[in-house]
């Protein structure tokens, strides 16, 4: 499958029209989804009509954007009006959002074909997409695993070619730990760099939207358009947008790259710790000087986000009472009414986080719990800001394994939650992070090298991503799904 670039000039050329790339994609869509399940809303209908438009400019002689004519997909917590947003979740099976999210109206204004709204953890709640209420979505190198999550969908979705580009959104890992699960690229960008305005919320302090490609310059791309300010959000960055695709191409001469040494030793499996080796050796020999660095409570993420998050999650969620939209079930009081909606609705790694949100903001044990994890928070942000005091990117893998078997870990929440040890620090500080495909293990299966840099210094993670994958071959691989 074609990059953004050759498909832009492809169509420029005339030497394939908006309309048969969209319904090529189509196709693959209606091929693949019986065994994949990445969609859960298939928008034929408005991306064909979108494609004629763009070849209908095109026949009129206008020029094009670079995004004209992209079949794309977006995560299903992303609004999008006249069209169902269900984040997975039974509350909301009927909801028909009445607003755009500013990110699908960026990439609308921009001309890219929405072909669908991919499948996602419930309320983008896990690490494996196996917590959607509606279908377990496979992972396209070996069907019988996950794809990640909570944004596998998405992931699902580019890796095996069913779109060319996607959004996720990322609130402890949830583009990068799919995206090394699906051999794909995956970025979650500053905090504040990406409008929030129509996402729904998990986490707020921590959420945010990035793209999902299978070439760093596609996510460059992609960052680009829907990166800036938006008045609809009140976290957003008030800066301009930077020109990505500038940083592409640049060597690697001099640049300093910390190795984080707490993501090191047990719990990393072999082909892990072997392509993290290779990894570095083929960012020295691309003029990089590496070593090791220690952030010594990068340790305590995990534990910190598992207060934070559910916290935020609880308050977030108690919107959902069946009064004002989503799911209603009818009972004879009103109190009865929110228990009964509630407890149908949600499944059963949603209530988890809601009750664990609930008591750790309860009176009792606010300064105990969300209040202390809040202060590891503010450490944790420290040891990265002490680290590019002298290094200008951090590396580590992305995740300390390869995708699992579906159904391994359901029954473990505590053993779902480490899938995300590496990524969490990051939400927690703000950073921006890229994960970039760096190998395979004995079976086949993808495994992923997590770039870090410090706030909106994306520049950077483009950098070193771009000029590693150019060096090596592992994002040329494909899955052999058909």
């Amino acid at each position: 499958m074609s990059s953004i670039r050759q498909i832009h000039q492809q169509l420029i050329t005339k030497e394939r029209s908006a309309v048969e790339i969209t319904q090529e994609i189509l196709d693959r869509i209606e091929k693949l989804e019986p065994k994949l399940h990445s969609f859960l809303c298939i928008t034929s209908a408005s991306a064909l009509d979108s494609a004629q438009k763009v070849d209908a400019k095109l026949a009129q002689g206008e020029t094009i954007g670079l995004l004209e004519g992209i079949p794309i997909a977006i995560k299903d917590n992303l609004c999008t009006q006249g069209i169902p947003t269900t984040c997975g979740s039974q509350i909301l099976k009927n909801f028909i959002p009445p607003y755009e999210s500013t990110v699908t109206a960026k990439l609308q204004q921009a001309g890219a074909v929405m072909v669908g709204k991919t499948n996602l953890d419930e309320f983008a709640m896990g690490s494996s997409t196996e917590n959607s209420s509606y279908q377990v979505t496979a992972n396209p190198w070996d069907i019988s695993r996950v794809p990640g999550g909570s944004s596998g969908g998405s992931a699902a979705a580019v890796a095996a070619q069913e779109c060319i580009v996607a959004l996720g959104s990322d609130t402890g890992g949830s583009i990068r730990q799919p995206a090394s699960f699906c051999g794909v690229v995956g970025l979650k960008p500053t905090y504040g760099l990406v409008s929030r305005f129509g996402l729904v919320a998990y986490a707020s302090s921590l959420d945010q939207i990035g793209p999902f490609s299978r070439s760093v310059e596609d996510a460059a791309i992609l960052l680009e358009a829907i990166a800036g300010y938006d008045p609809l959000d009140s976290t957003s960055l008030n800066i301009p947008t930077p020109n990505y695709t500038q940083s592409l191409g640049k060597d690697l001469t001099g640049l300093k790259i910390g190795l984080i040494k707490e993501t090191l030793g047990d719990g990393l499996s072999p082909a892990v710790s072997q392509a993290l080796q290779a990894a570095i050796t083929q960012l020295e020999a691309l003029g990089a000087s590496v070593v090791e660095v220690s952030c010594p409570r990068f340790r305590y993420g995990l534990s910190a986000y598992y207060i934070i998050a559910p916290s935020e999650a609880s308050a977030n969620l108690a919107r959902y009472d069946a009064v004002r939209y989503g799911m209603r079930q009818e009972a004879d009081s009103l109190l009865s009414m929110y228990t009964q909606t509630r407890s149908l609705g949600f499944g059963s790694e949603v209530k988890r986080r809601i009750m664990i949100g609930t008591y750790t903001l309860s009176a009792g044990y606010y300064d105990a719990y969300y209040l202390k994890a809040q202060k590891v928070r503010t450490l944790i942000k420290e040891d990265f800001e002490k680290a590019f005091h002298h290094l200008d990117v951090l590396i580590c893998p992305t995740c300390p394994t390869i995708a699992f078997k579906a159904g391994e870990k359901t029954d473990d929440p505590l053993s779902m939650y480490l899938s995300d040890l590496m990524t969490i620090p990051v939400n927690l500080a703000g950073l921006p992070a890229m994960s970039i495909p760096c190998g395979f293990d004995q079976d086949g299966l993808p495994i992923g090298l997590q770039l870090i840099s410090n706030v909106l210094r994306e520049d950077l993670l483009f950098q070193v991503g771009y000029a590693y994958e150019q060096a090596t071959t592992w994002h040329q691989s494909q899955p052999t799904l058909d």
